[in-house]
């Protein structure tokens, strides 16, 4: 090179004394024409190739043409021109001596054909539709770069010469220079997207951003500004980029994910065949290997999650590496300008250069860190979406023996818990790898600054890690026990708030209240040992810098007095220790994140490689008619794997077409039946085959929170006639009249708001209307009343019905549908023990004809013939409302009891307006709805507040003296560092060294009392908050649970309080701990140079303004967020609860895409947000930047008056700001973002409350009621104001011992009567008197403990038989048992293993629904108070257990007042009296002979009922 410089008269390519050693610096001409010129144009001839084979391999659509790409062509054309233009300029000029230009004749020419390359490069990206181009811009920024040092050359000879010499060469040079900056400039912009794509509504515009923009987070900032502007609505927000879809991401992952698990089975029934050897394995060994296939499992999900997401992530992981080189890069630089600073002789521009070079590499270090940190994120949410859509899919395949060992709630927290576990994993994977090479590097550059003292330092780093690693282990265990907790406290909230009802109606709250507090207090008792260990594991962190350099700087001065310490040694090391802080920080968390990801790895693991229903259970054929429709033959069928049969040698063929009905006593395994032709059960052996499409009524019914047409159509398109015949026919119509939007009424969680009955009749229209070929119908018609029953089986199951032509399964406890059946199947034990039409089975005269005879006597009247029926028919649908105002969101008199059907008697309100229909006409649930704006200053205070005023002193006195003891040992360091030093040594060295470590070591017991302080003042803050919301849910009036979806509640209870819980505390201790930090940086740098007063105090105007842009957008999009993520609970919690039946319909691919869309919605407004940090990160970062450069640049100018240790103490605090900075913001923002968990949780505090349970002084009697008496006087009610009465003026007194049977059409009031006497709604005028007291005057609990009721819908909790009977442990064993035999559960429960100690599983899915009904007449034996209201309550049991049950009642109550809301007339005939309501008033009121006699509205009914 220099040959070929020296031929065209050039100086030499390089010269020290011309560059470096100078205080003019410049490169020589040569480096100037060749280098600099030929640098770019490697770059390019060299990279292109890569490039347009990576375009080519990895290219979109075609980019339309467009003016940027337009204008880049001809600036192109135009620097191409140039060059050659150049060429022949020079060629003609010089062509006597063009050997000694060839340098100047050879550049041109190779820059023209660069560029022309260039435009090639433009032109292929647009056929490749690449819109921004970071390869190019890198060159035109090389380019800009090279041409710079000419320019500032000519710039100078300019000024010195003149322009005339070569005033053409001038001009082309800087036209040259201008064109490749505006090249550089249009290379920052995208261009247009391919014309054929369309365009997405609201589309992210990431997509559309150019290079520089992705990699500053530019293109964020318009959504930042709409924030600013005013609060965010989620239709702001941008639809999700389709590589970030639930769809993309699962249909990938799931493929995967199978063969993965196909491979384990493999693996596993490899080992399972050597199950006789297992056996004989000791137990530990067995136990050993369960661990060791759960952990398997985990590391199964990893397997296949890094397989999905690797690749992407590894780019992250790439930016890390390149950031960590950039970081180590800014100490050596440091060590330079404090080099620069002791030096007198240096030229001022080397310092300028350091300070330049020091900004420059900050401001690499921060844009490579934030690339990395958004990679972890979008991979952390695309794994979250992930396993919650592999978690959703499974819970609709999971078998039902698998179902019964994961409950609603263990579903809920794998969603919420876990996914953020795995999150937090994505995100701190690499500093478990990366943090001990950065820990090695730090120490190796301390090695050679301070030489074998450095080991020192590696010593304090081996204490420092096996402590905290030893802490980390206790906290995951901490961790774990802590999760079983709480999976216990929501589980046990998610059965509370499903059977609320019951709690309210039986006064069991506080015993419920009183569980969920024992979990809690577990729950913070194992989060405070967590916390205090978390607190040592800090203070030994942030005091680590100090303790590494303690070690270090006192062995360096002890070994030899020769060694002295002096700026350069103490700040470079300063700066290194500083470094080596964050992967020492990093690792304890990376550790236990690590830790907390394997432990749900595992529990995902475990729950998705559950047990999956089998499709072989039952085959499944097309359509014949003339084939039989459902065939067993000799079936035998379990629950579970290894579980006993519960149907043994079933067979069975029906015919297509027919009706067959199935009875038996309960528990006798008619439901199973039913359940082996849907596959749910485990099939033994033999052959179940069903021909045709199935539609299925569970026993129970299960309703979706939608309106009632969506719960009807059930995903299928509408047809108008269609939808009214099934209407009609399952008696639909009436209800639909009086529902407030007819059948665009939104329907409760679980159908709260419907009765029992309506349910019923809901769930069997879904099932007529789907026109299956097979129907299984699990007792529909148990829940409604006689005659509506009557006329569903006439209009729909019967052989005059619209499914006459289907295969009907039928069970049954209606003895009078059995005639109409075909055919006719006992089951006795699970096994059929007789089979035949009606008739055959009465002539053989066998078990069936006896009980027959025995029950069926009084039933078989109500078979009267169908001209009475047909007569009545108009009478039975006939209805008592005389004018239906539309309103929204009002609940019906008899939901929350339930009759049969769900009615409201309103009439129209003299000022209403008839035509005014409002907008949330029919709504019922309140949607979750965001709060908008900034946390309210009285939130900080209220939570502040339950900390307490002096552990706030406490904690703000203690961070004052820690950042204190701080600042003087770092400026202590600063004056030691100044010390002159005398023949060779420092004085008084000890003394230095002492006073140092007794600062250092004030710090670090300051810390651990601040981070105590805080965990603690945490916790009592935590504990009061939940027990708030506890006591606030608990105490709401039931209204509030049917306007309010359990998710919304159970998100309370579950994320709110966790984030309370562990959130909050973290962020506190590090807004605070860096605020004091910064506080201290900045007195260091005012002390070192004053005069950056007039940079910080911009600056921090700048900070404001920035942080208050973030803050406003960064709380919205977290409301945002947490308002979306509560449907996806609520979603799943319906799914699983109506698994089998979505399974039934063949619906999951529906509920599945509903996932995903809940799903997406959600991540619309996480993406944004995590983005919001990095914007706010790399803004802040940059201005960081600007402090070191500011501190940096005084210091050089004030060179003559600063002392190095002074520089050094400033410019190696300031390197801290950049983080400190966004920290804070963060921090704070994290305690904002966390601080609306509190305001969420306080929300309940204000809503409606019931009146008091108890009242203090109350003069009740501790055995009132002792007659029993009930006495309405002018008695009113109303459901809501501003409607009219329910009850209107009823005055009644029942005597005591009486019993009443309460009777009415639909809607006359039957149940508000009973709500009046449970005060479950308060009276609107008038009282009732119970015994001669007023119940409006004692407390709720008082009252609903002393009186009984037995609800319609049998609900039991998760736990002992005997808790679920007696939650208060106030009666003795032998009084329980006394009260089984009388509800004849006695054999049944002396059966179990456990006894009265038998585990009753979620919601008693573990007992049929005929013994949860009877365990409901246990609870009401052993209460035996002297008034029982009865809601019909025998509705589920076969007749025989009714007929026994209705005498236990006659016996046992016989000294008590008995009221009866009867659905079915005969069980009330004997009753002392009937009273008849009709439109909220008592119409009649006698015994039923004599109202039988006077022919009045009661005569009627008992007409209709085929009893007269």
């Amino acid at each position: 090179m220099d040959t070929l410089c020296s031929l065209s008269g050039l100086d030499p390519l390089w010269d020290w004394n011309q560059t470096w050693y100078t205080h003019n610096p410049e490169l020589s001409n040569c480096f100037q024409n060749t280098v600099l010129v030929w640098a770019p144009c490697i770059y390019l001839w060299v990279l292109s190739p890569f490039y347009c084979l990576h375009l080519y391999c990895h290219g979109r659509a075609r980019l339309p043409l467009s003016s940027l790409y337009s204008a880049k062509l001809l600036l192109g054309f135009f620097l191409a021109s140039f060059g050659f233009v150049e060429f022949f300029y020079i060629l003609l000029e010089r062509r006597q001596e063009i050997q000694q230009h060839l340098v100047f004749l050879l550049s041109p020419i190779i820059r023209s054909l660069t560029v022309v390359l260039a435009v090639c490069v433009i032109y292929w990206e647009r056929v490749r539709g690449c819109r921004s181009s970071v390869f190019l811009f890198f060159f035109w920024l090389l380019a800009v770069v090279c041409s710079l040092i000419p320019l500032q050359a000519k710039v100078q000879l300019a000024v010195d010469q003149g322009l005339s010499p070569d005033i053409v060469r001038y001009l082309a040079f800087f036209s040259y220079f201008a064109l490749q900056l505006a090249q550089l400039f249009l290379s920052c912009f995208a261009d247009q997207a391919p014309s054929g794509k369309a365009a997405l509504k609201n589309s992210c515009p990431v997509q559309d951003a150019s290079f520089l923009s992705k990699i500053l987070f530019w293109w964020f900032s318009g959504l930042v500004f709409k924030g600013y502007r005013s609060p965010l609505q989620a239709e702001d927000l941008w639809s999700l980029r389709e590589e970030d879809t639930s769809e993309r991401i699962i249909s990938d992952l799931e493929e995967e994910w199978t063969a993965e698990r196909t491979k384990l089975q493999q693996q596993e029934n490899h080992l399972s065949t050597n199950i006789a050897l297992e056996s004989r394995l000791p137990e530990q060994a067995q136990f050993l290997r369960k661990i060791q296939k759960e952990q398997s499992l985990g590391l199964c999900l990893l397997r296949t999650l890094a397989r999905s997401f690797g690749p992407y992530f590894l780019n992250g992981t790439l930016c890390l590496m390149v950031h960590d080189a950039f970081m180590f890069s800014v100490p050596q630089v440091l060590s330079l300008l404090l080099g620069f600073m002791k030096d007198e002789e240096a030229p001022m521009w080397k310092g300028f250069f350091y300070a330049s070079l020091m900004f420059l590499l900050s401001c690499l270090q921060s844009v490579f860190n934030h690339q990395y940190t958004y990679t972890c994120f979008t991979v952390g949410m695309r794994v979250k979406t992930a396993v919650m859509g592999l978690v959703y899919r499974k819970s609709l395949v999971v078998n039902s023996a698998a179902r019964r060992t994961c409950t609603v709630g263990e579903i809920v927290n794998l969603v919420s818990a876990d996914t953020q576990k795995l999150m937090d994993f994505v995100v701190y994977f690499n500093a478990v790898w990366l943090a001990p090479i950065e820990v090695t590097l730090c120490l190796f550059f301390l090695w050679q600054h301070l030489g074998p003292s450095a080991l020192a330092g590696i010593a304090t780093v081996i204490f420092i890690f096996p402590l905290n690693g030893f802490i980390a282990r206790q906290r995951s265990k901490l961790q774990e026990v802590q999760m079983k907790y709480m999976d216990g406290r929501v589980k046990l909230m998610n059965e509370i708030l499903n059977g609320i009802k019951i709690l309210k109606f039986y006064a069991w709250e506080k015993a419920f209240l009183e569980q969920v507090l024992g979990y809690r207090e577990k729950e913070l008792k194992t989060l405070k040992k967590s916390q205090i260990l978390y607190s040592v594991s800090l203070a030994s962190f942030n005091s680590s810098s100090f303790l590494i350099a303690f070690a270090m700087f006192g062995v360096y001065v002890l070994i030899d007095d020769k060694n002295v310490l002096d700026a350069q040694k103490i700040f470079v090391s300063m700066a290194l220790i500083n470094i080596l802080k964050t992967p020492l920080s990093q690792l304890p968390f990376a550790m236990s994140t690590t830790m907390q990801a394997l432990v749900s790895l595992k529990r995902l693991g475990k729950f998705l490689c559950q047990d999956e229903l089998k499709p072989d259970n039952v085959t499944r054929e097309f359509f014949k008619s003339d084939v039989d429709g459902v065939v067993f033959e000799n079936g035998t069928f379990s629950w579970s794997k290894d579980g006993p049969p519960c149907l043994k040698r079933i067979s069975v063929r029906v015919p297509c077409g027919s009706l067959v009905a199935v009875v038996g006593h309960v528990g006798s395994g008619k439901s199973s039946l039913l359940s082996a032709v849907l596959g749910e059960t485990e099939k033994k052996s033999g052959v179940v085959s069903v021909k045709g499409s199935i539609a299925y009524v569970p026993q129970q019914a299960w309703i979706q929170n939608a309106s009632l047409q969506d719960n009807i159509l059930f995903g299928r398109e509408k047809k108008e006639s269609w939808y009214q015949r099934v209407l009609e026919a399952c008696a639909l119509l009436p209800d639909l009249d009086n529902l407030p939007a007819g059948d665009s009424t939104e329907i409760g969680e679980k159908g709260l708001n419907l009765s029992g009955g309506q349910k019923q009749r809901v769930s069997l229209a879904r099932a007529v209307y789907r026109k299956a070929d097979v129907y299984l119908l699990d007792d529909p018609l148990s829940a409604v009343d006689a005659h509506v029953g009557q006329h569903i089986f006439n209009k729909v199951i019967g052989p005059k019905g619209i499914l006459r032509d289907k295969t009907r399964v039928l069970v049954t406890h209606g003895m009078s549908f059995l005639p109409q059946a075909d055919l006719i199947l006992v089951l006795v034990d699970g096994e059929i023990s007789e089979r035949g039409s009606y008739q055959e089975l009465l002539s053989r005269n066998g078990a069936f004809a006896d009980f027959i005879h025995t029950f069926a006597s009084s039933e078989r009247k109500e078979c009267l013939s169908e001209a009475s029926q047909r007569g009545s028919r108009r009478l039975s649908v006939r209805l008592s409302v005389t004018e239906c105002m539309p309103f929204s969101r009002d609940l019906s008199q008899e939901q929350l009891i339930g009759g049969d059907t769900n009615s409201i008697t309103v009439e129209v309100l003299a000022n209403s307006d008839e035509d005014h229909i409002p907008e949330d006409l029919g709504k019922l649930t309140t949607v979750d709805k965001a709060r908008i704006g900034r946390v309210k200053l009285e939130m900080y205070i209220e939570y502040f507040r339950t900390i307490g005023l002096p552990l706030i002193v406490s904690i703000v006195f203690l961070y004052a003296f820690q950042q204190a003891a701080s600042l003087s040992y770092n400026y202590w360091l600063s004056l030691w560092a100044d010390q002159p030093v005398i023949n060779g040594t420092q004085l008084n060295t000890d003394l230095k060294l002492g006073v140092y470590g007794a600062l250092g070591f004030a710090q670090g017991i300051a810390i651990f009392g601040t981070t105590l302080a805080i965990s603690l003042g945490c916790i009592i803050a935590s504990r009061h908050l939940h027990l708030d919301l506890l006591n606030n849910v608990l105490r709401s009036p039931m209204s509030f649970f049917e306007s309010t979806p359990s998710g919304n509640l159970l998100n309370r209870f579950a994320k709110e309080i966790d984030a309370i819980d562990n959130m909050i505390p973290d962020g506190l201790k590090m807004m605070l701990g860096y605020f004091f930090k910064l506080m201290e940086v900045c007195i260091i740098v005012l002390m070192a140079t004053p005069f950056a007063a007039v940079i910080i105090l911009p600056m921090a105007f700048l900070y404001g303004f920035i942080q208050s842009f973030y803050v406003a957008t960064s709380c919205q999009l977290r409301r945002l967020e947490s308002v979306s993520r509560s449907p996806i609970y609520t979603h799943l919690n319906e799914t699983v609860q109506g698994a089998s039946v979505i399974r039934a319909f063949n619906e999951q691919s529906r509920f599945i895409m509903g996932a995903n869309h809940k799903v997406d919605h959600n991540q619309t407004a996480y993406f944004p947000r995590f983005v919001a940090t990095r914007w706010l990160g790399v803004n802040l970062e940059f201005l960081g930047n600007g402090i070191v450069l500011a501190a940096s640049i005084l210091s050089v100018m004030a060179k003559g008056t600063l002392s190095p240790g002074m520089v050094g103490l400033a410019v190696s605090h300031s390197l801290q700001v950049t983080g400190f900075l966004s920290w804070i913001v963060r921090s704070w923002t994290d305690v904002e973002n966390n601080i609306v968990s509190v305001e969420r949780v306080k929300e309940y505090a204000d809503t409606p409350k019931e009146a008091a349970w108890s009242i203090e002084g109350s003069s009740l009697p501790p055995s009132w009621p002792q007659k029993g008496t009930i006495e309405f006087q002018d008695y009113g009610l109303q459901y809501r104001k501003g409607l009219e009465l329910a009850l209107k003026g009823i005055s009644v007194h029942i005597k005591e011992r009486e019993k009443i049977g309460i009777v009415g059409r639909t809607g006359a009031g039957k149940s508000s009567l009973a709500l009046g006497i449970f005060r479950i709604l308060e009276a609107s005028k008038g009282q009732i008197y119970i015994d001669g007291i007023n119940i409006a005057e004692i407390g709720l609990h008082d009252l609903r403990s002393r009186i009984t009721i037995i609800p319609q819908d049998p609900v039991l909790f998760s736990g002992s038989l005997r808790m679920n009977l007696d939650p208060f442990d106030a009666y003795s064993d032998e009084e329980v048992w006394n009260a089984l035999e009388l509800a004849h559960l006695k054999n049944f429960v002396s059966d179990l293993p456990d006894k009265l100690n038998h585990e009753c599983s979620e919601g008693g899915e573990n007992l049929s629904l005929g013994q949860r009904q009877l365990v409901c007449l246990a609870r009401a034996l052993l209460r035996k108070t002297k008034i029982l209201v009865l809601d019909e309550a025998t509705a589920a049991l076969d007749l025989e257990t009714d007929t026994l049950i209705q005498s236990t009642i006659r016996s046992q109550f016989e000294d008590c007042a008995v009221l009866t809301i009867a659905h079915r007339l005969n069980t009330i005939m004997d009753y002392t009296k009937v009273i008849v309501m009709d439109k909220g008033h008592i119409v009649e009121m006698d015994s039923p002979s004599n109202l039988i006699a006077k022919r009045g509205q009661f005569y009627y009914m008992c007409r209709e009922a085929g009893l007269l």
